[in-house]
């Protein structure tokens, strides 16, 4: 496996190499390795707790986050869980030579698009060591190699779990450099691999606004941001209640330190006087602090004492932890308006029994997944039946949504003739 001893020109020089194998490997041969690292995972699972334990130790140390440590941190169960992952995209179907379109044009030619291994794609990550398998999966399944880069808060877990991947994918039979990991470095060595245009096809980051932004700046190497999620929850008018204080209760706290946990709160101001009295104590209980505008203070009653002040600030902050806005709306027009004016594009939800105001808020509604009825904590690729992602694109070139194998992949158009010339 490659490191920095190389430098990150000869790692994505390498990564290139190995890609031209890749896509050219039967499905079995990468299921075969994948398997394979989900086997050293478990076997090696004493190393891994290891290193991620010098690296959450540093993490205290360095004064990181609730949201940050519990992203960063590992554990049997979730070790378990990283190797399932990575049988689940052995399990999926091989997108590389899928045929997306195809037929007999009327010169006779023979048309087929079909998909094809976009070739390097590099993932530049925060925080979760967890992505270091995830991307590698999905990347090798869909024959393309990986450069890996993490962040130096990750250091120590992300070296081995790269370490084992690379070592058990190369000894099931795939090629040297089809992952690698770039570490050590600083902003310098971020520039220089999104700088990669010869050997590096695609960037993928993985992280908050600061990681965008630095990329942004530099980047010459196309680039699809798995950005930040301010996700909101709309209980209409006609929501059932009970319905709408589970789903606002598991998309805030089941884990609040994701993209995909809600943020805010949005309640029709005819549903508003029954529901966020227990809505607000369901929340209160579970140890979330509410921020809520004056209409919905006023409805408060006891708990008024318990609800901080929403500012506009607030409506506009991805909290990634057990903080929640909460705003009484007039109407679903005005719900949309607002999630049009403050969303991140990532994903929302209506909680509602009118089939009319669940349809109008799936088409008026710019994001990538729209919920009805529904936790905003299914936006991910292992629960919508991906196998795993490497983020959520809230971008609408190339992929939106979970970031999986069909979209780690490009189409290719084969055309078949019988000596046909062109008059």
């Amino acid at each position: 496996m490659a490191t920095t001893v190389s430098s990150v020109a000869e790692i994505c020089a390498a990564a290139r190499r190995a890609s031209r194998q890749l896509a050219t490997i039967d499905t079995r041969t990468k299921d075969a390795a994948l398997n394979a690292i989900a086997a050293a995972l478990i076997e090696r699972s004493e190393e891994i707790l290891q290193a991620n334990a010098r690296d959450m130790e540093v993490g205290r140390e360095a004064g990181l986050t609730d949201a940050l440590l519990d992203r960063l941190l590992l554990d049997s169960s979730r070790i378990a869980s990283i190797a399932q992952a990575a049988r689940d995209v052995a399990a999926l179907p091989d997108p590389v030579g899928e045929v997306v379109d195809g037929r007999r044009l009327p010169n006779g030619l023979q048309m087929r698009k079909v998909r094809v291994p976009l070739g390097v794609v590099a993932v530049v990550y925060e925080a979760r060591p967890n992505v270091t398998i995830d991307a590698a999966a999905l990347c090798l399944k869909s024959g393309n190699a990986i450069v890996l880069r993490g962040s130096s808060s990750a250091f120590h877990s992300n070296a081995v779990l790269a370490a084992i991947a690379a070592q058990a994918a190369e000894q099931a039979g795939l090629p040297e450099g089809c992952v690698s990991l770039v570490a050590g470095g600083g902003r310098e060595e971020l520039g220089e691999l999104a700088t990669q245009t010869d050997t590096v096809d695609l960037i993928v980051p993985r992280g908050g606004e600061g990681l965008k932004e630095a990329l942004s700046a530099v980047a010459t190497v196309p680039v699809i941001y798995a950005a930040s999620g301010n996700c909101h929850v709309y209980v209409d008018v006609a929501a059932d209640v009970e319905m709408a204080r589970q789903i606002t209760l598991n998309s805030k706290v089941q884990r609040p330190g994701v993209c995909n946990a809600a943020e805010t709160l949005l309640l029709h101001e005819a549903i508003a006087p029954r529901a966020l009295p227990l809505i607000a104590q369901d929340l209160i209980d579970a140890g979330v602090t509410l921020r809520v505008d004056e209409r919905g203070r006023a409805l408060a009653g006891a708990l008024l004492g318990s609800l901080e002040v929403a500012t506009e600030q607030d409506w506009e902050t991805e909290y990634l932890s057990l903080t929640i806005a909460v705003k009484v709306v007039d109407d679903l027009d005005e719900a949309v308006e607002h999630i049009a004016r403050y969303g991140s594009g990532h994903s929302e939800a209506i909680v509602t029994g009118d089939l009319a105001a669940a349809q109008s808020f799936q088409l008026l509604v710019d994001a990538a997944c729209v919920y009805v009825n529904a936790s905003t904590r299914f936006t991910d690729g292992g629960e919508l039946g991906m196998g795993a992602e490497i983020g959520n694109s809230t971008q609408k070139l190339h992929a939106r949504g979970p970031i999986g194998l069909r979209e780690l992949c490009a189409t290719k158009y084969l055309i078949e003739g019988d000596g046909h010339i062109r008059g």
